[in-house]
């Protein structure tokens, strides 16, 4: 700090005719204050006094700091500027002033302007009355005026003290809480004497009881309580999550082994890289206790992620390019098509090997527990059958019980009904808990059924074995097709031998007719063994719609003899397309064109019916649906 000069206002300074520029000083007496500044710095020179306070001002104080302002004029030396100005400080509540609670104590004879008009106590308005509201105040009544309140004072409170939670608690009401708990303590050495006289304590616990004493019970209680929320994971892995913190009791990881060949330590992650108990005689308990830190370097995903930089580094090698950071997806992707690949050539190569070699039946052996008849898994049952322990419980599916399946059953009770009978679909049993048989237990059933003639039995093989009918209905159409077409071979070889008979006795022009009849009559049994054909398909079809399978042949050697049903055919097909568009028609006029009685049949449509509702049917999305509409109506 400078030696001090005094600052003046620009009015101070016209008045002593001092010129604006300062005064000039000499080289010498600048010289001379910068010494002094050095000397008080070095504290072989006194201080500067301040003028006001009469202390010392510190000579590192800066110049700007110390030296004051125009403004604040000053008679010398001093930090009075640097001080908070008095005139300026707000003055706030002290700690001990707060509002005072409950009431004066004092009561008044009579009513007074101001007063609640409710109670009569002054302090609160009527609004603000915790009184019971009176049926006649006592602005009314003059009477039983309630005690006054306490003027509260205005507190000016600070930042601070408007956040202050404690702000206004008086530490004289912490004694109920001291009370309390010195009730409960005693309390509880009361029911302590009581279990001592009735036995329930050992005579050991007693004789600990009388030697603590009091103090020492609380500390040992204390202690107690501090370790009550503390648990030690013994796990190693979570241990190194936490990084390695330890117990202080134990013993460090870098002093199990000093020799000088010891494993690694690493100060900053508190890792034993290796066992150091390892090979070393008489310590095998505790090479099992701890085997080190750098196994972790090997579980978990950090062998996946080893393998998959290594597939990188070897696929960028061969000219397929995928990072390992930058390109994961890719990578794996790569990873998982070569896995795939490689997989798919070794099943192939062991499979040539075993059609060239044989042995594949060595490979497709049962497990060991039944080859030798024996397992050490203990499974123990109760008497309904179910597992008590010995085998882990399956994943609950669903929270419902309809999803519980017992007695090795795939189906819920009453998923399958027959003669008015509900029973299980899976193995149609109808005793309910019973064990499922599955489909051996349907196919004994389906077996037994056949050899009896009752007419249940036979709507009961017809339903439930659909499969083995259509079976026999299909071996015996081929033996019947296989039996036409031997009967159409033996007519060709006898028409053949009868023509050439005849050919050779009659004249040309009679062995023309003769063929020719000879062909009609061919046709005529084709026709016939035909349609028997398709009779019989209709019997087992039973009169369902029939699909247009029919041959190009087929359909000209019907044309002669089936012309005339066609046309009715046709003409019962134009009858019910009629009669469609009537309804169609009935239908978008209104209720009017309905007819009153109803039919409530529940038959199937005929062949006809569904062939005009083909006719008819327009879709709302066809283009042309408007225009056939229109063509029908006019229909």
């Amino acid at each position: 700090m400078a030696s001090y000069k005094q600052n003046l206002p620009p009015s101070a300074l016209l008045k002593q005719q001092v010129a604006l520029d300062g005064d000039k000083r000499s080289k010498h007496e600048a010289r001379r204050d910068r010494q002094l500044e050095e000397d008080r710095k070095a504290g072989t020179a006194p201080a500067m006094v301040d003028v006001e306070t009469g202390r010392d001002i510190n000579p590192h104080i800066p110049m700007f700091i110390s030296q004051n302002p125009w403004y604040v004029p000053s008679d010398g030396p001093t930090l009075k500027h640097q001080r908070p100005h008095e005139e300026r400080q707000k003055e706030y509540s002290k700690i001990s002033d707060w509002y005072q609670k409950g009431t004066t104590g004092k009561k008044a004879t009579k009513f007074r302007k101001g007063a609640c008009e409710n109670c009569g106590a002054m302090g609160h308005k009527k609004r603000d009355c915790f009184d019971r509201p009176r049926k006649l105040g006592a602005k009314e009544t003059g009477e039983d005026i309630a005690e006054d309140d306490f003027v509260q004072p205005k507190l000016k409170m600070g930042f601070d003290a408007k956040r202050d939670r404690w702000n206004g608690y008086d530490p004289s009401t912490h004694k109920e809480v001291i009370e309390d708990y010195e009730r409960l303590e005693e309390a509880r050495k009361i029911v302590k004497e009581q279990k001592l006289k009735e036995g329930e304590v050992e005579e050991e616990e007693e004789e600990t009881v009388e030697q603590v004493g009091p103090e020492e019970d609380e500390d040992k209680y204390a202690e107690d309580a501090d370790m009550a929320g503390v648990s030690v994971d013994m796990d190693s892995r979570t241990r190194i999550t936490v990084r390695n913190l330890r117990i202080r009791e134990d013993t460090a990881k870098y002093l199990y082994n000093l020799a000088e060949n010891s494993p690694y330590y690493d100060p900053k992650s508190r890792s034993m890289r290796e066992n150091p108990f390892a090979g070393v005689a008489g310590k095998e308990l505790e090479a099992a206790r701890f085997s080190g830190d750098n196994f972790v370097r090997y579980s978990g995903e950090v062998t996946a992620a080893n393998e998959a930089q290594l597939f990188a580094w070897q696929a960028s090698r061969k000219g397929v390019y995928a990072h390992s950071i930058a390109e994961p997806t890719k990578l794996e992707a790569l990873k998982k098509e070569y896995e795939n690949e490689k997989t798919q050539i070794k099943d192939e190569t062991k499979k040539e090997l075993l059609d060239k070699y044989g042995g594949g039946e060595h490979l497709e052996r049962p497990p060991e527990e039944l080859l030798l008849a024996q397992t050490e898994s203990y499974v123990e049952y109760n008497r309904k059958g179910k597992i008590i322990k010995g085998k882990e419980k399956a994943a609950v599916s669903s929270r419902f019980k309809e999803d519980d399946y017992p007695q090795n059953h795939t189906s819920v009770y009453g998923s399958f009904w027959r003669d008015g009978q509900w029973g299980y679909k899976c193995c149609h049993q109808f005793v309910k808990n019973s064990y499922c048989t599955g489909e051996d237990g349907i196919k004994a059933e389906i077996g037994s059924a056949h050899g009896k003639n009752t007419a249940k039995e036979e709507i009961f093989v017809k339903k439930d074995n659909a499969v083995v009918k259509n079976v026999e209905a299909q071996n015996e159409k081929e033996k019947e097709e296989m039996k036409a077409e031997e009967e159409e071979k033996e007519g060709e070889s006898s028409s053949s031998s009868s023509s050439s008979s005849s050919s050779s006795e009659s004249s040309d022009d009679s062995s023309e007719d003769e063929r020719e009849k000879e062909r009609r009559e061919r046709e005529q049994r084709r026709r016939e063994k035909r349609k028997e054909k398709r009779d019989r398909k209709k019997k087992k079809l039973g009169k369902r719609k029939r699909k247009h399978r029919d041959s190009e042949e087929e359909k000209e050697s019907d044309s002669e003899s089936g012309s005339e049903s066609e046309d009715d055919l046709e003409k019962e097909v134009q009858k019910a397309k009629k009669a469609r568009l009537d309804g169609i028609k009935a239908v978008k006029e209104g209720d009017r064109g309905r007819k009153y009685n109803t039919d409530y049949n529940n038959k199937a449509p005929t062949e006809k019916e569904l062939e005009a509702y083909k006719l008819t049917n327009v879709h709302s999305a066809d283009p042309m649906a408007a225009f056939i509409n229109k063509k029908f109506e006019k229909q």
